[in-house]
């Protein structure tokens, strides 16, 4: 069976560590479920919720650079508020000015090719620290490569002094 994002296949929790469970998949693969995916509610200790050996039904949720993520929390029901509304689901919690329109993303960083994802699944903390990480980057090279040719063609222009 080739695991695809969105496949959601039975595993056996392999170890608990403090972020994370290791979960052994079948076809002797190994994917992990960040403790951010484990539930609905906050999880301050992984270990109140998974044990070593445990067998868990888990989603792939993405797969980049030979590791396989994995979600627990996208296969349980959503928790419902009071209101009847659905429960916060991530995303940007900074109010709006008022007349202000949602900042696009577009040109932070190229799109890569990527298998669909469901439309409702929000982006892990770990995936969204790296996009933050790499646009980061990505400007800084980009600020670091404009001094440098600034401080070359400063420098290329005069003649030196010889004592």
């Amino acid at each position: 069976m080739e695991l695809t994002v969105g496949a959601v296949v039975e595993g056996k929790v392999k170890s608990i560590t403090n972020f994370g469970a290791f979960i052994s998949l079948p076809e002797n693969k190994t994917g992990m479920v960040h403790i951010s995916e484990v539930a609905n509610a906050y999880v301050s200790d992984i270990r109140q919720h998974l044990t070593e050996g445990q067998d868990v039904k888990v989603m792939v949720i993405g797969m980049e650079n030979g590791k396989i993520n994995l979600s627990i929390k996208r296969l349980e029901p959503k928790p419902q508020r009071e209101s009847g509304r659905p429960a916060y689901r991530g995303g940007n919690t900074a109010p709006r000015r008022e007349g202000s329109a949602p900042q696009s993303r577009e040109g932070s960083r190229p799109q890569q090719q990527r298998a669909p994802m469901p439309p409702a699944a929000p982006k892990t903390a770990d995936q969204l620290f790296e996009e933050k990480l790499k646009a980061f980057m990505t400007e800084s090279d980009s600020k670091l490569s404009g001094i440098k040719q600034y401080a070359d063609h400063r420098g290329s222009g005069r003649p030196r002094r010889r004592g």
